[in-house]
C-alpha cells in the first residue's frame, strides 16, 4: 500500500493493527460452564428446588509459547443455582472445582494446583448420568465410598475427587491409550496425614470401545481400585464398572458393581442404571431410569427417577425434572 500525506494516519492505524494481530492470535481466554436446576423429591421425602446435577462457571485460557508449547490455566467454581451460593459455602474453597496453571506440549500436559485426580476426572464416562445426577446416578451413591481423594481438602474436611497442592500429568494419546498421573509433594502431617497421596489411570479409547483402569491412595492410606468399560454401537451404549474402595488397614470395605445404558432417539436420550454395593457385610442396591430431551446443542430438559434399597433401611424413591444449559 503506497502512503501519500493524506493517507499517513490511515496507514499508521492499519500498520499497527496488522502488527498486533499475531500477538492476539497467540493467546486466548474463555468463560464457560453449565447451569442446572430442577424441581425434585429427594430420597428423604422432601420436596426441593435446586441443583440436581451440577452447576459451574470456569475461566480458562492459554498462551502460545512457540515450538508447539502452550501455557495453560483453569479456574472453576461450583454453585447452587437456587440460592446463588458457592457449593458447600463456608466449607469448600471458592475455586472448589479447579485452580491450576501448567504447560502443554507434544510430551503431554502438566498442571499444578487443585484438580480432580485421574480416577475422578475420567470415571464419569462410565455412568449414564456422568457421576453427577443426585437422583438417578448409581455412581454418585456407590463409587469410591471409603476413599476421599483428600481427607482434609475442604478447609480440614474431606474432599471426594480432588487434591490440593497437586501435580497432574496427562500423556499424549498413543494407539488409543492415555496415561494420567497425579501426586502431591506435601504431607499434611499437622492434620493427621501419614503419607503423600498419588493416583494413576490408564485409559483406552478407540472407535466404539472405551476402558479405564485406575488406582488411588490418599494421604491417610485409604485405597481405591476402579475398572470400567463402555461399548457404543449405533445409537446405543452399554457401560460396566467395578469399584473397590477400602479404608486404611482394610477396616472397612466397599465393593460396587454398576451397569448402565443409553439409547438415543433423535433429540431424546433414554437412560437406565443399576448398582449393587457390598459395604462391609451389608448389601445396597440402586436402580434408576431417566430421559434427556435436547432443545439445542446447549440446552437440555430432563427427567430422572431413582430407587434405593439399602440394608436395614426402608426402600426409598426420588424423582424430579430439570433443565441444564451449557455455555
Amino acid at each position: 500500500m503506497r502512503c501519500n500525506s493524506p493517507r499517513l494516519l490511515a496507514c499508521a492505524i492499519v500498520g499497527t493493527f496488522a502488527a498486533s494481530v499475531p500477538a492476539w492470535a497467540q493467546s486466548s481466554v474463555s468463560i464457560n460452564g453449565l447451569l442446572d436446576a430442577g424441581v425434585y423429591r429427594s430420597f428423604d421425602g422432601v420436596n426441593q428446588l435446586g441443583t440436581i446435577q451440577r452447576s459451574n462457571v470456569a475461566i480458562s485460557g492459554f498462551e502460545d509459547l512457540g515450538g508447539g508449547m502452550k501455557a495453560i490455566f483453569r479456574l472453576s467454581t461450583r454453585l447452587e443455582l437456587d440460592t446463588g451460593e458457592s457449593e458447600g459455602a463456608g466449607v469448600k474453597p471458592f475455586w472448589h472445582d479447579e485452580s491450576t496453571v501448567g504447560l502443554q506440549a507434544g510430551w503431554g500436559t502438566l498442571r499444578i494446583g487443585r484438580a480432580l485426580t485421574p480416577m475422578w476426572a475420567q470415571d464419569w464416562k462410565f455412568d449414564p448420568w456422568g457421576n453427577f445426577n443426585r437422583i438417578a446416578s448409581p455412581a454418585w451413591y456407590q463409587w469410591h465410598a471409603l476413599t476421599p481423594s483428600d481427607p482434609f481438602g475442604n478447609n480440614g474436611t474431606a474432599e471426594y475427587g480432588r487434591i490440593n497442592n497437586g501435580i497432574f500429568y496427562d500423556s499424549p494419546k498413543m494407539a488409543g491409550f492415555t496415561v494420567r498421573l497425579s501426586a502431591s509433594p506435601e504431607r499434611q502431617s499437622e492434620l493427621g496425614a501419614t503419607q503423600r497421596p498419588y493416583a494413576a489411570a490408564l485409559e483406552y479409547e478407540n472407535q466404539g470401545v472405551s476402558a479405564l483402569a485406575a488406582y488411588e491412595r490418599n494421604s491417610v492410606g485409604d485405597k481405591d481400585s476402579f475398572l470400567a468399560g463402555k461399548y457404543r454401537f449405533g445409537n446405543a451404549a452399554l457401560m460396566l464398572a467395578y469399584d473397590d474402595s477400602r479404608s486404611a488397614g482394610n477396616v472397612a470395605k466397599s465393593r460396587a458393581t454398576t451397569l448402565g445404558g443409553t439409547y438415543q432417539m433423535g433429540a431424546t436420550t433414554l437412560k437406565a442404571g443399576y448398582g449393587h454395593q457390598r459395604l462391609n457385610q451389608d448389601t445396597n442396591r440402586f436402580a434408576s431410569v431417566g430421559a434427556d430431551y435436547a432443545l439445542s446443542k446447549r440446552t437440555t430438559l430432563y427427567a430422572s427417577l431413582g430407587h434405593k434399597r439399602d440394608a436395614n433401611v426402608a426402600s426409598r424413591t426420588a424423582f424430579g425434572v430439570g433443565m441444564s444449559h451449557a455455555f
